[in-house]
């Protein structure tokens, strides 16, 4: 397809201009954020068990910096997805994250700005033109705080290109032995210990040095039950749960048969089943290969959200109860496979100081699987205290 027919003019009249939110109609539950940090393979008692968690700086559990995404309808995309392009389908391309010092706790209610920014069009090996659309979604508690902002980066492309691109020699999940998984248990396991050391207790900035390196972080090996699991976690995965607008993705240029009704406001009220995106529409690749390879995907994969969320938790757990992410910058390079497994890693590259104190630590970030292959990179900054004195 030449670049002069992949037609991206229809985006321009959404530019800068809020577009409809999708609400959730009840507050955040305790047993939602559990069902986050478990899906999420983030073992932070701070966030599920209650006991540790009246002894943190907090009094309560709370949820992970991750988890605005969830209360999203559109893991974020919407405003990233404006606009017609014909016969196109869709994938994650990154995300960066704006962290304000506001929590999310069980009671709040949570809701949604979103505003398309802006968008190129590229050349790529994967789908030839290919354009990569960028939009915010502000999410904000029912005080008027603002939590956090996304701009979240989304690949479109052809239909066809994407299909006619997919590489069936890598169709079959790769294979662990008994021993293979029992030494994969003991090297996730270090992680957890690490978050399970740092307990309660300060990470300080003045301890950190450039150069050093955060203990890696391992879990899989992913499955379509896993990646059901994550599905599963987000809202508006759950019948009634989002009051959802009204959108027409076919009229925004997915095929038919990835168009659908996932997410439709009137159906969910006639046959909810096909609103699922587990089952019908654009998300149900990740859990069926055979669609996965229509879209240019080997077999099943994971969700970019979840790509996102797992590393800011992974930076989060480093910081610890007293730290947070206030920065995050990822470009996603491939996603989550099923049968692989996601190895994280990051280093400090820089310290500084803020204009209002703020101590920063500046880290680049990684994720990889068990052959190398990057899925993610990029970096971060994370706010850690100061020693008294």
């Amino acid at each position: 397809m030449a670049t002069q027919t992949f037609d991206t003019s229809d985006i321009d009249q959404y530019l800068g201009k809020p577009i409809e939110s999708s609400q959730l109609r009840e507050p955040i539950a305790a047993n939602d954020v559990r069902r986050w940090v478990h899906a999420m393979h983030y073992p932070n008692r701070l966030h599920y068990d209650p006991d540790f968690a009246a002894e943190s700086r907090f009094a309560g559990l709370i949820a992970p910096q991750s988890f605005a995404i969830a209360c999203d309808d559109g893991h974020g995309a919407a405003p990233a997805c404006v606009g017609r392009i014909p016969e196109s389908h869709l994938l994650f391309g990154g995300d960066e994250w704006f962290f304000n010092d506001v929590k999310i706790r069980p009671g709040d209610r949570i809701s949604v700005l979103r505003v398309p920014f802006d968008y190129t069009v590229k050349e790529t090996g994967f789908a030839g033109p290919t354009c990569f659309q960028r939009g915010d979604n502000i999410y904000t508690n029912q005080h008027g705080e603002e939590i956090a902002t996304q701009r979240s980066t989304t690949i479109r492309y052809s239909a066809a290109a994407g299909g006619a691109s997919t590489d069936l020699s890598n169709a079959e999940d790769p294979v662990w032995s008994a021993d293979d998984l029992e030494a994969l248990e003991k090297r996730k396991f270090t992680w957890i210990e690490a978050l399970h050391d740092l307990g309660h207790k300060e990470r300080w900035w003045d301890d950190v040095t450039v150069g050093d390196v955060l203990p890696e972080r391992v879990f899989g090996p992913h499955s379509l039950a896993s990646f059901a699991t994550e599905w599963r976690a987000f809202y508006m995965s759950i019948w009634g749960a989002i009051k959802f607008r009204k959108q027409d993705l076919e009229a925004m240029g997915f095929t038919r048969e990835m168009a659908g009704y996932e997410n439709d406001p009137d159906m969910v009220l006639v046959n909810p089943e096909i609103t699922d995106g587990a089952y019908y529409g654009p998300s149900r690749g990740h859990l069926n290969p055979e669609w996965a390879r229509r879209i240019g995907m080997p077999r099943g994969y994971g969700y970019g959200a979840s790509m996102g969320s797992w590393i800011t938790d992974f930076l989060a757990g480093w910081a610890g109860e007293h730290g947070r992410v206030v920065h995050s910058l990822a470009n996603y390079r491939g996603p989550a496979l099923t049968g692989d497994v996601t190895i994280q890693t990051a280093e400090v590259t820089d310290k500084t100081v803020e204009a209002d104190g703020t101590h920063l630590v500046h880290v680049k970030h990684r994720m990889a699987n068990q052959l190398g292959t990057v899925m993610a990179s990029g970096s971060a900054k994370i706010a850690l205290p100061k020693k008294p004195g």
